[in-house]
């Protein structure tokens, strides 16, 4: 397995000591992952995204959607006490667990099934401490610079 060096990004980093996992896992994800079920993932607005997924056939007592560890976990168990007899199968309703990482601060906020379609909904939402803001200096008032200042 061939690793990346993120050394020179930690120089000048702080706290993405995590990133280099991640890359890690998404690199291991993608051998492992056999494409099934296929999805898109959408950017609705600028803090707004959904995860779409193709879960044809499955009900959605037979889907489980979790969260732990800013890791977002879908999985389909496909009851399968109904044998039939095909004579081509071309819709796979096989089990299946997906994983996709969720950045900080992106909370997962509804799920709909319709139409085989098994939309996720996620906001980012920054926390009030994580939001820009000026610092005062020697005590004095923060004078505070706006987007259009620092482009110039």
């Amino acid at each position: 397995m061939n690793r990346i060096d993120l050394a020179p990004l930690y120089r000048s980093s702080v706290g993405y000591d995590r990133f280099g996992s991640l890359l890690d896992a998404a690199f291991q994800t993608e051998k492992t992952s056999a494409g099934y079920p296929p999805y898109n993932i959408e950017v609705v607005e600028e803090n707004s995204y959904a995860i779409t997924i193709a879960v044809a056939g499955f009900k959605d007592n037979e889907l489980d959607l979790q969260v732990e560890n800013g890791v977002l976990t879908i999985r389909g168990k496909k009851d399968s006490s109904t044998e039939k007899n095909f004579l081509h199968q071309g819709i796979a309703t096989r089990s299946f667990e997906r994983k996709f990482n969720l950045a900080d601060h992106i909370e997962v906020v509804d799920a709909d099934l319709q139409d085989g379609l098994l939309s996720i909904s996620l906001v980012k939402e920054v926390p009030e401490a994580m939001k820009p803001r000026a610092i005062a200096i020697n005590g004095s008032t923060p004078r505070v610079i706006s987007h259009k200042e620092k482009a110039a």
